[in-house]
């Protein structure tokens, strides 16, 4: 048996911040799980190095299931995004470890390849409308089939999705939160329009998405739903805050619109009365969010019986060992539907060298054994860990409200 006889928490921000364990077993083999909590890294990389990480020496790294109910059960403290982001790190990286000892890629042991390759849907951002479209234009021509839109608001200074000029997407950016304003009025008015645009510009071959982000009521996303239906988006994200989840049947009663919902999930228990009820179609939790890939194939086990899909997070907020992982799911379950892409930036490509891979609106997780990527200790302590925070909004009156 691999006897797992070191584990080490790797801080490391090129360009942003992320958080990996590397764990090592006694015949030498090694595996990696990402650890990266947006904006509470420093949580996570705690929770690991004092109370994780000695649990681990002297088990048995082929015992994963058992492991990760050590981990869950053991702790007492269920559930919550620092535990189960922890739990996750450990479960990829003993997954990377079965997968480097066998000899074969992770998706091979999750009963090999259900598809050719995981469609994947791009971002499209522009503060005006006509922006959001020259830049979607230009990522299909690249291949994307699937592509994600979001515009700047007439009226408001900034909005969540939408760069600033000349830069890439990064809402983690100051060592305090920022704060932007508000409005779901000026907001509405606007999404129906950026639609309309894109139909008109990029046909009915291109799947279009958007992520609302929790700021809608029931009634409200309801009411987007109805005005974005002659459009027929793929999804709309994250129309309203989750902890209410009986607010998504109240969707469901206005609109065909599909609905997805999950990134913040961090559990089954988070999606099961949406998935039963079918009150959403897709699921969007993420291996490292949500205990791994032992505990994402739950979700999706559950959620095929409901015809509901697969649609992970994936955003830059997430290393490439999630996207690696990410990849392995999504290509092995049977209910996948799309995988987000954001492209890393070069300097975290080398940091975390990977094999995988894109082409024709698709990726691939590629064939090495395990998950097909790494960290590169020596570059990666070369980039400080460096405070950032997600914004806050605010309602124009001053109230605060869902970012």
């Amino acid at each position: 048996m691999p006897k797992i006889v070191a584990a080490r928490v790797i801080v490391t921000s090129p360009g942003r911040n992320f958080v990996t364990l590397k764990i090592e077993c006694d015949d030498g083999t090694t595996g990696v799980g990402d650890a990266t909590l947006n904006g509470r890294e420093l949580a996570v990389a705690s929770y690991l190095a004092d109370h994780v990480v000695p649990c681990l020496i002297g088990r048995d790294a082929h015992r994963i299931e058992d492991i990760w109910q050590y981990l869950y059960k053991g702790a007492y403290w269920r559930r919550g995004p620092v535990t189960m982001t922890a739990i996750a790190a450990v479960d990829v990286a003993l997954w990377d470890i079965k997968g480097k000892i066998a000899g074969l890629p992770v998706y091979q042991l999750l009963g090999g390849a259900a598809r050719e390759g995981c469609m994947v849907y791009c971002h499209a951002n522009g503060t005006s409308i006509e922006d959001t479209i020259a830049v979607a234009l230009a990522e299909r021509d690249k291949g994307y089939k699937a592509i994600r839109l979001q515009c700047g608001v007439p009226g408001l200074s900034s909005t969540y999705g939408v760069a600033k000029p000349g830069q890439r997407y990064e809402p983690a950016d100051a060592n305090l939160p920022t704060e932007a304003m508000w409005s779901t009025e000026k907001y509405l008015r606007v999404v129906p329009e950026l639609f309309a645009a894109a139909r008109d510009a990029l046909g009915w071959d291109v799947h279009l998405l958007h992520d609302v982000h929790h700021r809608l009521t029931p009634i409200e996303a309801g009411r987007l739903g109805r005005d974005l239906e002659p459009y027929r988006p793929y999804w709309i994200e994250d129309p309203t805050p989750a902890e209410n989840q009986d607010g998504f049947a109240l969707i469901r009663r206005h609109t065909t619109t599909p609905i997805a919902v999950g990134e913040v999930f961090n559990s089954i228990w988070d999606c099961k009365t949406l998935i039963e009820t079918q009150s959403i179609d897709y699921i969007r939790a993420t291996v490292v969010h949500a205990g791994g890939l032992t505990h994402l194939r739950r979700v999706a086990a559950l959620a095929d019986l409901y015809q509901v899909r697969t649609g992970c997070h994936g955003a830059t907020d997430l290393s490439p060992v999630t996207m690696a992982a990410a990849l392995h799911f999504g290509l092995s379950v049977p209910n996948f539907g799309v995988q987000e892409h954001m492209p890393h930036t070069e300097e975290t490509d080398a940091v975390f060298p990977h094999g995988y891979s894109f082409a024709d609106g698709m990726m691939h997780p590629g064939d090495a054994p395990g998950l097909g990527v790494d960290i590169d200790e020596e570059l990666a302590a070369g980039y400080e860990y460096r405070r950032a925070y997600l914004p806050v909004n605010r309602l124009e009156d001053g109230t605060l409200f869902n970012w």
